[in-house]
């Protein structure tokens, strides 16, 4: 078998110097380098697809821009119609409660107007019943004190019958109210009932106390009679008058706490009398 024939490359005349001689480049390391250089290549060709489909996108998106831009202008629009009219049912709605609530306040006074108006009236028709019925009955009162004091064995009335009906119009006024300057019907001052009662009769008296202390003839209180007037202090200056009913008791009308009344003579003497009939 014949050998195989190893061809002959000849040296360079430096080969032999160590510094001349050209680096042996191994496998992996130009494996590795091819490696780099394709990776980089890659890239480029990445970023260069990236780059074209980077400079073709704006043309697609700036076709197709007028179409969005006006639905989204439609639809801003809308939203601005429906938020309006919202606002104006909203604020509609408030003025319809404000009316409803201020309808309903409105309406609650008056019933309780209505209400105030009703109760006054029930209570003003309370008391003119109140009065028509009092005065029913202080008419009656008159009426009997009137025929009681015809007959009463209290009265000794002369025959004429005028001291009779002196007396039977003051017991008539007895319980009626004390009021200075008062002069009747229902409110008397001492002099004002004196001159009423007297009245009755014909008998025309002065108005106060002091004048009518002397008026008429003076009696001592020791003969003193019915129908004669009793007075307190001075004659011509006295500060208060009464009528005698005999039996020691005397009818005045007293003063604002206790009003037209029957007293003793015993508790609250008088200083003089008078006689006119």
């Amino acid at each position: 078998m014949e050998e195989p024939l190893v061809p002959l490359v000849p040296m360079s005349h430096t080969a032999h110097i160590r510094s001349h001689r050209k680096p042996r480049r191994n496998a992996p390391s130009l494996a590795m380098r091819a490696g780099v250089a394709g990776g980089v290549l890659s890239t480029l060709a990445v970023a260069a697809a990236a780059g074209s489909a980077s400079a073709a996108e704006p043309v697609t998106q700036t076709m197709e821009l007028p179409t969005l831009t006006a639905d989204l202008a439609t639809q801003v629009a809308q939203s601005a119609d429906a938020t309006q009219q919202f606002a104006a049912n909203y604020e509609l709605q408030a003025e319809r409660d404000a009316a409803a609530a201020k309808a309903a306040k409105q309406a609650k006074a008056a019933l309780a107007d209505a209400k105030k108006k009703a109760e006054a009236k029930k209570k003003a028709e309370a008391a003119r019943k109140a009065a028509a019925a009092d005065a029913v009955s202080r008419s009656s009162a008159r009426t009997v004190l009137s025929a009681s004091a015809s007959t009463s064995t209290n009265v000794a009335a002369p025959a004429s019958g005028s001291v009779a009906t002196v007396i039977a119009f003051l017991k008539a006024q007895v319980g009626d109210a004390y009021v200075m300057g008062g002069t009747g019907p229902n409110a008397w001052d001492c002099s004002g009932l004196v001159q009423a009662a007297f009245k009755q009769v014909g008998v025309d008296l002065p108005r106060v106390s002091q004048d009518q202390s002397v008026s008429g003839t003076p009696v001592s209180l020791s003969n003193v009679q019915v129908g004669d007037i009793l007075y307190w202090g001075s004659a011509g200056s006295a500060y208060h008058v009464g009528v005698y009913i005999g039996n020691g008791q005397y009818l005045d009308a007293a003063n604002p706490s206790k009003g037209v009344v029957i007293q003793d003579l015993s508790g609250y003497p008088a200083t003089g009398a008078v006689r006119v009939l």
